[in-house]
């Protein structure tokens, strides 16, 4: 046990990306089931489903799992209040400032990470009083800071000016993704695009099939002069918006038709760098196993290098 799997009281340090729409029970659930933290989404602003998802993953698992609270995104206080009277005990805050619901977590026994992209608001973010960090590298997909900021130079920065446990987001699919993140200072890891290319994950096969399909160049960097700056598949429409340079949030409203539709065109396909890394539509048990054995693997070979 290390500081991350005594914050979520999963059986491993393994974190479920909140992504929206596609991080509900269905997911979430299998991941929990097969020792990860499975996380709800709220980002959706679909907020009385999102409800209904949280009170249906305590039927579909015994383990525990969280909530994840964007906070910029947030219309009011009742996502929050019903995460303090639900009994959920991990939360994730995103996309803002989250002093504002520390204390009220914390009060309720809830646990509190937050995602940043920098050390500055890693710094901010420790200022405000959370139990610990998602470190999320440019490697990500889906939002991102204008700022390309590699995870494991993240993770190093971080570490040498704060003490808190640290999940690492970015670029990671596997046991020797997970092995290097720790060996910079991680104590977790959350992934994204790997568990939506999973055997469990709600999404359209096309979708599924277009991430194995896509090379470790297979992403771009959109609108960074702008907002919102996000990662996505290479695709007709995301090569428009490339050569554009720019693009608004009305390229991200039929968003739902790609992942539940499977047309690819329909939005951007938001996908990390390590799209170019999964080959195989695998489920949620066996991509987690598989992790932790070639991570243990990897760090019980690694006394063979000493220099």
């Amino acid at each position: 046990m290390n500081r991350v799997t005594a914050h979520t009281g999963s059986k491993y340090p393994i974190i479920q990306a909140p992504m929206g729409w596609i991080a509900r029970s269905q997911l979430a659930s299998a991941v929990c089931e097969a020792g990860g933290m499975g996380i709800i989404e709220t980002s959706s602003g679909e907020i009385d489903n999102c409800k209904k998802e949280i009170q249906i993953m305590s039927e579909l698992t015994d383990k525990p799992f969280g909530v994840n609270l964007p906070l910029l995104f947030l219309k009011d206080d009742s996502m929050v209040n019903f995460c303090v009277e639900s009994g959920v005990k991990f939360v994730t805050t995103s996309a803002g400032d989250p002093t504002k619901y520390v204390g009220v977590l914390k009060d309720a026994g809830i646990t509190v990470y937050h995602a940043v992209p920098s050390l500055e608001g890693a710094i901010k973010a420790a200022n405000a009083g959370v139990d610990g960090l998602v470190i999320e590298g440019t490697e990500g997909g889906g939002f991102k800071s204008p700022v390309e900021v590699g995870l494991l130079v993240l993770i190093q920065s971080i570490k040498q000016n704060l003490d808190l446990p640290i999940i690492a987001a970015g670029g990671i699919v596997d046991g020797a993704g997970m092995a290097a993140v720790f060996a910079a200072g991680a104590e977790g890891i959350q992934m994204g695009t790997r568990f939506v290319s999973s055997l469990e994950s709600p999404v359209h096969d096309n979708f599924k099939n277009k991430i194995i399909d896509s090379g470790i160049d297979g992403t771009y960097i959109l609108n960074k002069k702008s907002k919102p700056v996000i990662r996505a598949l290479k695709t007709n429409l995301t090569n428009d918006i490339n050569e554009k340079g720019e693009m608004d949030m009305t390229a991200l409203m039929n968003i739902q038709d790609l992942y539940f539709g499977g047309d690819m065109e329909a939005a951007p396909a938001l996908s990390g760098q390590s799209s170019g890394l999964i080959n195989e539509i695998k489920p949620v048990k066996q991509i987690i196993n598989e992790i932790v054995d070639d991570f243990n693997s990897i760090c019980d070979s690694m006394s063979e290098f000493k220099i």
